[in-house]
């Protein structure tokens, strides 16, 4: 719950201006209704703003200003194509964690036979299969795996596990740095843990492969406990812990697998601890980046209808660029 700047009604989802940095209800979510600072600084005579995913902006005329969205064939404008991406960011990648491991089932089911002993009997195209979604010590040049990995998932409750983090905390993350960069951060650092990952087995002249979003939802609590360490997250709906713990907790068991103390159900075998650790300390240093550019909110709950109903973890408001 939060008190709109403008009007002092209490908002439960509130909208954050990434202009002048201000908390505001619904009615005055808009730079028009709040009269933000930042329509008077914005050298276009019509108080043009940028969008978050496009390095340029539509003038009065209708021409854009430049950028690299500009020589799409498609209209990258709020209400084209790209427009309906903006500010959903983290949805996207949810649902292409779920479709991604949709087809890893009908790929193993259709193409890939096992014996009563759960012992692969298609050894030829289990490896294709591997080629596809792992990311492997035996073929990191496979670059397209540096991205396919990251949607791709080792099982259900993995996929599950992945998918809270990203739901409840990537959305406060989008909000604040903007779509664009939230993009930019999530693929970059999938990629770098698990390379990350498949560079310390090599190095322990271990073999294998890796494939989750781990790296990346690490890296958004990573974010997130640098930004607002005090940031309450409600564990079961009624618990609260300080996000700067829960961090910690991982930080910790990542640390112990990799040196072999691993805790179990957290750690150990078959868990990829590096990209873990890798996702986390990348996110730690993104939030010094962008740390004091706006206001974050006070808590989360886990649990109740996401963005734009109760208990979600923040409404579609305003955004900021960050450094990227």
């Amino acid at each position: 719950m939060a008190e709109c700047d403008e009007c002092g009604a209490d908002e439960n989802m509130p909208y954050q201006c990434r202009h002048c940095g201000g908390t505001f209800c619904g009615d005055h979510r808009l730079p028009e209704n709040h009269d933000c600072p930042g329509l008077g600084e914005w050298n276009d005579p019509d108080g043009v703003f940028a969008s978050d995913f496009d390095d340029s902006v539509a003038t009065a005329g209708g021409e854009s200003s430049g950028g690299l969205t500009s020589r799409l064939p498609f209209d990258t404008g709020p209400g084209g194509v790209v427009g309906y991406f903006r500010g959903n960011m983290t949805y996207v990648f949810l649902a292409l964690m779920w479709i991604t491991f949709f087809a890893q089932q009908v790929f193993l089911t259709l193409f890939v036979e096992v014996n009563q002993f759960n012992q692969v009997t298609t050894p030829e195209t289990f490896e294709l299969y591997r080629s596809i979604f792992y990311l492997q010590t035996s073929h990191p040049e496979f670059v397209w795996t540096w991205v396919t990995s990251i949607f791709a998932h080792g099982g259900f409750f993995h996929l599950i596990g992945n998918s809270i983090i990203i739901f409840f905390f990537g959305r406060l993350v989008e909000d604040y740095v903007g779509s664009r960069d939230f993009s930019i951060l999530f693929l970059a650092t999938g990629a770098l843990a698990g390379l990350g990952q498949i560079g310390v087995n090599l190095a322990l002249g271990q073999t294998g492969g890796v494939l989750g979003a781990s790296g990346a939802g690490l890296a958004i609590l990573g974010i997130l406990t640098v930004l607002r360490p005090d940031l309450k997250v409600y564990l079961y709906f009624v618990v609260p812990v300080p996000i700067w713990a829960i961090t910690g907790f991982y930080a910790l068991i990542s640390v112990g697998g990799i040196f072999g103390f691993g805790v179990a159900g957290f750690s150990g075998n078959g868990v990829a601890d590096a990209a873990h650790l890798v996702g986390l300390l990348i996110g730690l240093w993104y939030g010094q980046r962008v740390k004091g550019n706006i206001r974050m909110p006070n808590n989360v709950r886990f649990g109740g209808g996401g963005p734009g109903g109760p208990g979600g973890p923040g409404g579609p408001g305003g955004r900021r660029r960050g450094p990227f």
